[in-house]
């Protein structure tokens, strides 16, 4: 193959049409397609399959030492020939040694690794990288909540611009490819990943999920510019409700709730130009989903058109004979992959993919037409990405990389997530002068404020490179004057130890630090975790920590609960007896400093939970469940039973310092049919004393369907600020075919009949004149 002279070359500015974009092609995407052409029609199958190929930065070299500091990273300049020369790998993702590197470091890491490429191929690797809430591995990179966290905010706005943010920065680490947002629904408190999705509900998601991608990739996702990255939505899809509770393990979805619920959000991303998808490392419906063809290739590139890349998660072709037990052999794993639709295989250690897949085409058992789709799609990224004009840059090019505007940016999104779940008496916010307790295992944490995918994959490595933020402890003696604030944690996680584990307690130590103040602000959650490590056998808060809220409960001082966890423990034990109860979620660098805000009355909490905090664990659920999951009372006659399901607190629910009223409730249109827009308007007061936010919801019921329907759907949401005394009129639009549901056969309907459309405690109905069967597979 002709190498640099004659691929990288002054590029016309091109517009192509789309992700899912039309057959017909513009003559600037059609000139840039010619490209691909003249490029591939050079390209050696051995070249082609390389494309196909993603190793890990530590098969190509690491950092001087394992130590607890930032080392020079060096290239094993054997193994970088292997990858870069022998095997022409087309990506390299994930960080050395799981700690996060300089810009600097990965300025040098990434042009070595492109000059080498292009020097071997004229073909520009593609670096990718788990920028989850921020640029995850890059030392002084702006850090903001994870996206559970984002979530609760209800701001689209604020999520946009903290991946905006995060595009910016790992840009500035020369990383162009970020494996976010997450789109699977955290529908299930047990699941250890629920952190890293925005909730359960689908329209939530989608819409933070859009806002996340025009946040990272910009406003033209065919022509990225050097201030934005590309996005790999993951993963797709229904990866977050196994049937165990449990990572990696298999799914039973209806293929209504496929479609309707956690399709969907995808769906509207990648509509708007999501360029890669990362796919669901487990087995839905008793497929093994990097085997799914009906999943990957018919519902995403023929039915959605889609012309942008799918690439596995970390080691899962192998898992499919492994794991799985559908393929004899890493060959035959390769075979079905590649087969089913996969694009790019995270290999990301095994020497023996291209040899495999060369094999497989030669002997007829992987088309060759099939690898040319996978790579045109690969290289298509990579011009998206202006990879061929610029494959490495300066650090000096991002003079905003940590800046302060960054850090605000991540403290306001800290500010509007918490979210006040208790405050009886109206005992916050707290009065300066008032003295503290501070306790609890997460009071004295930058590990725990951060979670998982922060510094280092378990988040382990937190406290070597945060220690110039502010634990809660360090925010509230800045916020409270340290002579008030005093500290005795009682329970400490064991730091070196899995995640769950917990050091022998000292619960009278924190008990006789309790005389003298006047509050004890009680700091309890989970230590750090991500993917298959942060599985539990037990939702409820550990024994310890329960142990302590109960004890320092009964010193008659007041407990103000500060919850800090990645998914909803049990508190039901401790619940009554705590004066006030926060969720932090895991809020990130600045998430102490808005809590202190909060606690002080600074900041007026407005955060609204992304998901249904249960009260039993055999009483999971979520808040659109069926009518039968939920019934008031019981049935009459002999079989008297009934289904209710106790919750902790609902989805959306959350507390302000200050009341907000709702009135005059209208819709334009009482009466609609497919293709209508239906436009609500309501009027919110503030009623309060002080300023607040409000997240105002719009939700739906269908009153009597075919198929029993969901007790009641979010269809819109607004987030406003108004002062005290203030009106706004707040108008939200309901596309009428956003009522339909899927029904048993897979098919989007429409029927008529009445719906219940709710906003604060106002109903209204409004009716459907006409049915609408859809013949294609998406509205």
């Amino acid at each position: 193959m002709n190498k640099l002279n004659n691929i990288i070359f002054p590029i016309v500015l091109f517009i192509l049409v789309g992700c899912s974009k039309s057959t017909s092609l513009t003559k600037q995407e059609a000139a840039t397609e010619q490209r691909i052409d003249s490029i591939m029609f050079q390209m050696t199958l051995e070249e082609k399959v390389g494309q196909m190929a993603q190793y890990t930065i530590d098969v190509i070299g690491q950092s001087a030492g394992m130590g607890n500091t930032v080392e020079p990273f060096q290239f094993d300049k054997a193994r970088l020939d292997t990858v870069l020369r022998q095997f022409k790998a087309g990506s390299i993702l994930n960080t050395t040694n799981n700690k996060a590197q300089t810009p600097e470091t990965w300025a040098y890491i990434v042009k070595t690794i492109q000059e080498t490429a292009i020097q071997e191929t004229g073909i520009p690797v593609i670096y990718g990288i788990d920028a989850i809430h921020g640029a995850t591995y890059t030392v002084g990179a702006t850090f903001f909540p994870q996206q559970i966290g984002m979530a609760a905010t209800f701001n689209t706005a604020l999520m946009e611009e903290g991946s905006r943010i995060s595009a910016y920065e790992a840009r500035a680490s020369n990383l162009p490819w970020s494996f976010a947002p997450v789109l699977d629904l955290g529908r299930d408190a047990r699941w250890p990943r629920l952190w890293e999705t925005f909730g359960e509900d689908a329209y939530l998601a989608a819409k933070m999920g859009v806002a996340s991608v025009r946040g990272f990739q910009g406003d033209d996702f065919n022509k990225v510019d050097k201030n934005h990255v590309a996005v790999s939505l993951k993963h797709f899809m229904g990866y977050g409700v196994p049937v165990s509770g449990k990572d990696r393990t298999p799914a039973i979805i209806t293929e209504s709730d496929l479609r309707e619920k956690h399709f969907e959000p995808f769906r509207q991303a990648v509509e708007a130009g999501a360029l890669s998808i990362m796919v669901n490392s487990g087995i839905v419906n008793n497929i093994s989903t990097h085997a799914d063809k009906r999943l990957l290739t018919d519902w995403l590139k023929k039915d959605m058109n889609y012309d942008g890349v799918l690439v596995t998660d970390w080691n899962d072709v192998e898992n499919l004979f492994l794991r799985d037990h559908i393929a004899g052999n890493f060959k035959e794993a390769v075979m079905l992959s590649i087969n089913t639709g996969i694009d790019m295989v995270m290999v990301p250690y095994r020497m023996d993919f291209c040899e495999s897949l060369i094999e497989l085409v030669n002997e007829g058992k992987v088309d060759e037409k099939r690898i040319d789709d996978a790579v045109r799609r690969v290289l298509r990224l990579k011009f998206r990405l202006g990879l061929f004009e610029h494959p490495y840059w300066t650090v000096n090019e991002y003079p905003d990389f940590g800046s302060p505007a960054h850090e605000a940016a991540a403290k306001l999104a800290a500010d509007e997530s918490i979210t006040l779940l208790k405050n009886e008496n109206n005992i916050l916010p707290l009065k300066q002068g008032a003295r503290i307790l501070v306790a609890g295992p997460n009071a004295n944490s930058m590990r725990t404020l951060n979670g998982g995918w922060s510094y280092s994959w378990q988040g382990e490595k937190t406290e070597l490179f945060a220690a110039e933020y502010n634990t809660i402890l360090e925010a509230l003696k800045n916020k409270f004057g340290k002579s008030n604030v005093k500290y005795a944690a009682g329970v400490e996680y064991k730091m070196n130890g899995q995640y769950y584990e917990e050091n022998m307690p000292e619960i009278s130590k924190a008990i006789v630090a309790a005389s003298g103040v006047d509050y004890i602000v009680l700091c309890v959650g989970e230590n750090t975790y991500c993917e298959t490590p942060g599985n539990l056998d037990e939702l409820s808060l550990s024994e310890n920590q329960l142990s302590l809220a109960k004890a320092l409960q009964k010193t008659g001082k007041p407990v103000i609960l500060v919850l800090n966890e990645g998914r909803p423990r049990i508190i039901r034990t401790i619940e009554p007896d705590s004066k006030a109860i926060l969720q932090t979620y895991l809020p990130g660098n600045y998430g102490a400093d808005a809590l202190a805000d909060i606690l002080a009355g600074d900041v007026n909490p407005s955060g609204r939970l992304p998901y249904t905090y249960p009260k039993y664990e055999q009483g999971l659920i979520t808040y659109d469940h069926k009518p039968g999951q939920n019934m008031e009372g019981k049935m009459e006659g002999a079989y008297d039973y009934g289904a209710q399901t106790s919750v902790q607190y609902p989805f959306g629910f959350g507390l302000s310092y200050t009341t907000f009223e709702y009135s005059d409730f209208t819709i334009d249109k009482k009466e609609f049919t497919s293709g209508d827009t239906i436009r609500i308007n309501v009027d919110i007061k503030n009623t309060g004393s002080i300023s607040g936010k409000e997240a105002v919801m719009l939700y739906s019921r269908d009153l009597m369907a075919s198929l029993s329907p969901d007790i009641r759907r979010l269809r819109a949401f607004e987030k406003i600020s108004l002062n005290p005394g203030e009106t706004k009129t707040v108008s939200l639009m309901i596309p009428a075919d956003n009522l339909a549901y899927v029904n048993e056969k897979g098919k989007w309907v429409l029927e008529a009949g009445e719906f219940m459309l709710q906003t604060g405690n106002l109903t209204e109905k409004i009716v459907c004149k006409e049915n609408k069967i859809w013949v294609t597979p998406n509205k």
